[in-house]
């Protein structure tokens, strides 16, 4: 039953940023599950898996999310909805996959709610990085060889330079770089990264369309991988000498085929 305020209530309802986490409805958070199941309204990303959205099955749902290549929703548009929403209810959820916190465009809504007078909270969320090198059985850090970890997205175009300064760490994740994974392995590569870098590609990680695929800095920037990837899934690459031997089937070995066991 959902708790719906009156359009001339004094208080508006409060707005929850909820981090879905990377794919799999059980690695939501305990808190995050809790306020699914209070919600009146919940708004939420392309990317939600439908086992999430059934831990909410008395809220309204609104479809807000933002996919590659796609018609999507505008920033300043889901802005209004949240602001809308939480001045006739009293508990709206913001579900956004991965953390809110992180390329997730969380500080623009955090600033118009405020703004709106209306109260909001964050919960975190496990991003795809951390899911990734789970299910790779490799740690982001490594004794003696990866002490520093970047995380990057490139939605859009990525500038050489903005590469090349990405390149001292010892541990690059990329968020949304299929697109520009040639161009990324070239600049590298260009700012001292070997050729033989190891490289891993998680695809939809933690869902029953997981794929896992190694490879080299070299493979990636001779366009090698292109034909592997599923445009329609999320993917995240891993690069630097922690993601040796990762738990992927090996490029060359038809990697293609590869699918983790549900």
């Amino acid at each position: 039953m959902t708790t719906t305020l009156s359009q001339s209530a004094s208080a508006p309802g409060k707005v929850y940023l909820v981090g879905a986490g990377p794919g799999a409805a059980d690695l939501i958070t305990v808190r995050g599950a809790r306020l699914l199941a209070q919600a009146d309204v919940v708004l939420h990303d392309a990317l939600v898996e439908p086992e999430m959205l059934a831990l909410c099955p008395q809220a309204k749902l609104i479809a807000v999310g933002k996919r590659c290549g796609k018609q999507s929703s505008a920033q300043h548009f889901i802005n209004k909805q949240l602001i809308d929403h939480a001045l006739t209810h009293a508990v709206v959820v913001r579900l956004k996959g991965g953390d809110p916190m992180l390329f997730g465009r969380a500080d623009e809504e955090l600033r118009a709610l405020e703004a709106a007078g209306i109260e909001v909270a964050v919960v975190p969320g496990i991003t795809a990085a951390l899911a990734s090198a789970a299910t790779l059985g490799r740690s982001l850090t490594l004794r003696g060889v990866a002490r520093s970890v970047a995380f990057a997205t490139q939605s859009r175009a990525p500038e050489s330079a903005e590469i090349a300064a990405q390149a001292s760490a010892d541990s690059l994740v990329y968020y949304m770089g299929r697109d520009s994974a040639q161009r990324i392995a070239m600049a590298l590569m260009a700012a001292g990264k070997p050729a033989s870098t190891p490289v891993a590609i998680v695809e939809a990680a933690t869902t029953s369309r997981e794929r896992r695929v190694r490879l080299t800095l070299d493979d990636l920037g001779q366009g090698l991988a292109a034909s592997w990837f599923d445009a329609s899934q999320p993917s995240v690459l891993l690069i630097g000498e922690a993601f040796a031997n990762a738990d992927a089937v090996a490029l060359h070995d038809g990697a293609q085929q590869a699918v983790r066991a549900a």
